[in-house]
Parts: structure tokens; sequence; C-alpha cells
């Protein structure tokens, strides 16, 4: 969607953000992304809001304040939305903007003694600058919280994160029971859960500065390797953001292939989901099964694309090459074979009766909560929360197929856990109804030697396979972009966990991280 930002005034900002969640329904803050619009505006945020009674979309643009020779100030959403807690301190760890009444403003991907803002315009990228520290990163016992005085001055109050007290526990960053390089700080009393720090960044590329330096095409690469098991899906978000900018129109037949390797892009991250779902509680016979079906997924993948887990295939303007000649009648093979063996992984894992125990009643989340955070995809429909992209804003070819968006309201991991299972059947229906049915046509639309978008903003978005992965772009007419953000599927399900497993086991936060499906390189980029 092309962004039409409201503007409101900086002491009106916070109540007008009430507003729009408690007066318009605007309940569900897709991201903040902080940017530097240039010397004449300065430093600010962009809020994209969604209504999820009406699913109307809007945007916010706030500019920030500048309070004394150097601090940059907006007023904290993250009491009206809790997921901004997160966003907040990236938007700070990434601009310097403090957000007044924020009670934890550290950074939240670099280390904590990293010098400057690095996307800041005017941030200076020499590599005498940007020497990475050998020595460990100096540990932290305290956060702060900024706020104006009445003479509006900025003052800090530190806040401890511990008590003298409080057993802490690092739980990570190792594999694969926290999916990668992801730490959680917990704080535990005996083995119940107190509280979760979350310390992201430890695979932070900085894919979205290396964007600003990128001519259009060469950003793609870049986006096969944050969900490895959603290349498709960030790539499609990517060209659909500058193929929408830039008024292209794609023929059916690139539509109807990029829908089908979409949903076998799904098949292969909720196989592997399935499996790795299972090894986390030690179910290593669940995880083989799943493994070996998912080969199949990727052979038909490979055929077309060379690729297996990294798929470069999707360009601006179509595809990179058209199907192979047994595309068609290897993914009918690959229906029929994995129809049956859905079963088979509820019968040696899904409906075990340790699965259950491990499983049920715990992670658990409302409605309200899970979108507050902004947990969307499976998750969020797991309590309940009807939120599929494909369905509310649909593109390419899924508002021309029929399959049923699969929501329950356990809210717990069980639910989750089965919603992939439930999904699975959906996307080989998809795949079934467009299959036989691909139009002849151009897989590429000719694009100019050197692409231009034209000035803007614009937003847009697909369904990953474990949430909605977006892509913002501001464009200034250039051949590289002014200032690209990607919305990752996983960081609203971390900053989620507190709440989520506060009074939970420890073992549970496996289970309850195993079940909300992170990917880390997704979360960290």
């Amino acid at each position: 969607m092309k962004l039409n930002n409201l503007e409101f005034n900086f002491d009106d900002f916070a109540a007008e953000m009430a507003k729009l969640k408690n007066e318009k329904h605007f309940d569900y803050l897709i991201t903040i992304v902080g940017e530097d619009f240039g010397e004449e505006e300065g430093l600010g945020c962009i809020y994209i809001l969604e209504n999820t009674d009406t699913h109307e979309r809007i945007s916010v643009k706030m500019i920030a304040k500048k309070v004394g020779e150097s601090d940059f100030v907006i007023p904290t959403v993250c009491k009206i939305w809790k997921g901004a807690e997160l966003l907040e301190r990236e938007a700070y760890d990434f601009v310097g903007i403090k957000f007044l009444g924020h009670p934890d403003m550290r950074r939240l991907y670099l280390r904590n003694d990293f010098v400057g803002y690095p996307l800041r315009k005017d941030y200076d990228m020499s590599e005498e600058n940007n020497k990475f520290p050998t020595t460990d990163e100096p540990a932290e016992d305290w956060t702060v919280e900024y706020n104006l005085n009445a003479d509006g001055e900025l003052v800090a109050t530190k806040h401890r994160l511990f008590e003298e007290d409080d057993y802490v526990v690092n739980i990570g960053p190792n594999h694969p029971s926290t999916h990668g390089v992801l730490r959680l700080q917990t704080v535990l009393d005996g083995e119940s859960i107190k509280k979760i720090y979350p310390h992201l960044g430890y695979i932070h590329r900085g894919i979205e500065k290396m964007c600003e330096g990128y001519t259009y095409p060469q950003t793609l690469a870049l986006t096969d390797r944050l969900n490895y098991l959603a290349a498709m899906m960030n790539r499609h978000a990517l060209v659909g953001v500058i193929e929408e900018a830039m008024g292209i129109e794609l023929t059916d037949r690139i539509k109807y292939i990029r829908t089908i390797m979409d949903e076998l892009q799904r098949i292969d991250s909720h196989l592997l989901f399935l499996g790795t779902n299972a090894q986390d509680m030690g179910a290593l016979t669940a995880f083989l099964y799943c493994m070996r079906d998912r080969e199949h997924v990727l052979n038909v993948m490979e055929e077309t694309t060379g690729g297996r887990l990294i798929q470069n295939y999707y360009r601006i303007g179509g595809l990179q090459d058209d199907i192979d000649e047994y595309f068609v009648e290897n993914c009918h093979k690959l229906c029929d074979y994995l129809k049956p063996m859905i079963q088979e992984y509820l019968d040696v894992y899904g409906d075990n009766v340790i699965t259950h125990q491990r499983l049920e009643n715990v992670g658990v989340m409302d409605k309200e909560n899970i979108i507050s955070y902004g947990c969307s995809g499976i998750t969020g429909r797991a309590s309940g929360w009807k939120n599929d992209i494909r369905k509310y804003h649909p593109y390419d070819m899924y508002d021309k197929v029929d399959f049923e968006e699969i929501v329950c309201d356990d809210c717990d991991n069980m639910g989750r856990y089965m919603n992939h299972i439930h999904e699975l059947r959906q996307s080989i229906s998809i795949i079934e109804q467009l299959i036989d049915n691909i139009p002849e046509g151009d897989f590429y639309v000719k694009q100019k030697p050197v692409i231009k978008v034209p000035e803007g903003q614009w937003y847009f978005s697909c369904e990953g396979p474990c949430g909605e992965i977006g892509v913002y772009l501001d464009s200034r007419g250039d051949k590289s972009p002014y200032r690209l953000k990607i919305r990752p599927m996983g960081l609203s399900y971390v900053s989620a966990f507190d709440e989520m497993l506060r009074g939970e086991k420890m073992a549970d936060l496996i289970a309850t991280g195993a079940s909300v499906d992170i990917v880390i390189p997704d979360i960290d980029r």
C-alpha cells in the first residue's frame, strides 16, 4: 500500500495514538520504522497500524523533538501496544531516538558499548570507526527510563534489571533448543520463570543499512538469508513493494507460479517446524520422518530454482526462469505423497500423550494480548485472531483460490502445533487448484537496466510460514532505497515471551520457543 501518513503534534501524539487504538480500533501495531528523514525534517518514526475488525491499514508519521544539543525524543506507545517495547528499542538502537516513558531504553541488537547510530545518514561508515571489539560485552545490571521535566530537560531514571537475590540463568545461545543464537536472560524462582530479558543481534548483519548502498536488484540476494525457510516469501515481499511502487503489471503466469512456489515453501517450513518441535521435546523419530518428506519438497523446488535452502528465484518483474518441464507432474506426485504422511506425523508424535502434556495449557496467551504484541501468523490464529494476509490483503492468486483460514481458540502451544498440521493440508489444496491451470505467457516482464523507484513510501506484506513478513520502502527517486525496513516475523514472538511464560517452568520455555516457530536470522537481520 502507498502510505498517506497522518501527522500529530508532539504534545498530542500519545493521546492521539491512544484514540486510534481505543476509539478507532487500530489494535494491531504492525511495525515501527525509525528513520532519518534528512536535514529538513530530521529523525522520526513511521507507525503502521491495522484495525483487526475491518483490516483497514493506516500509517502515522512522527518527527522527533530535539532536546539539548544531541538528543531526539518521541513519547512511547508501549503502554498502548505491548509489542512497541522492542520495536522502540530497535529504533533507539539504530537511529538514536529516545522514547519518553519507555521502561527499558537499552540497545536491542548492537552491543551496549557500540558508539553511534548506524541508520543515521551522517553515520561514519569507515573501517576505522567500525572495528569489531575483541573484548567481552560489558554486563548490564541497570536500564534507564527517559522523561522530560517541567523545564523541558531530558531526565534519566535508572532501574535495576535484577534484584540482589534474583537467580539468573542464560537460556541460550545454543542450538537446537533456542533455535540458534537467541539468548534469554531468565530470572527463576526454583524452576518457575519470574522474568525474561531477550538478547538479540548475535548474527545481526546490518541488512537494512546495506540496502541503502545497493541497487534494487542487488538488494534481492539479502532476503533469502533472513528466514531461510521462507526465502520465497521474503523475496516476494521485497519485489512486491518495488513492483507496486513502479506500477508493474505481472502476467497471470507469474502470479500462478509465485503462488505455487510460496505454498511449496510453506510446506517446507511447516515440515521442519513439526520435526524440530518434536526434536526439542526429545522425540527424534518424528524429526527424521519430517526431514525425510521435506527432501521431496526441496527436490520439486530445486528442479526449477536450482536452490534448496536459498531460493534465488523471484525478480523485479517476474521470475528468474520458467518452471522446468516436469514441474507440474512433480507437484502432483508430491501432493499425492504428502497427504497420507500428515497422519503419520500425528501417530508418531502429535497425538502422543507426552506431547499433549508438554504442550497443552503451556505458553498461553489470549487474543487481546496476542494482538497487542503483534504475534501474527499461526501463533495469532491459535488464539482466535483472524489475520491471514492471503485472505485480508490478497496478492497474486490468493483471492482466486478456495482455502480455509485455520483458526482455533486454544491459545496454547498445542493449538499452534495443530494449526501447522491443518495448514499443510490447505497448502496442498492450493497447489492442486492451481497446478493444472498455469496459463501461457511471459515469466518475466522486462525492466530497464537501471531500476529507479518513484518518490514515495510504500508497505507490502506476505503471509510467511510463521507470520507477516513485510517491507517498508522510502524512495527518493534514486536507484537505491533511501530507507528499507524489513518487518521480521519472529520479533513479536520474542517480545511476548516474558508475559507468555511468567509462572511457567523452565522446560516450558523450550516447548514454547519450539511452538511459536522462531528463526533467528529473521529476527536479527
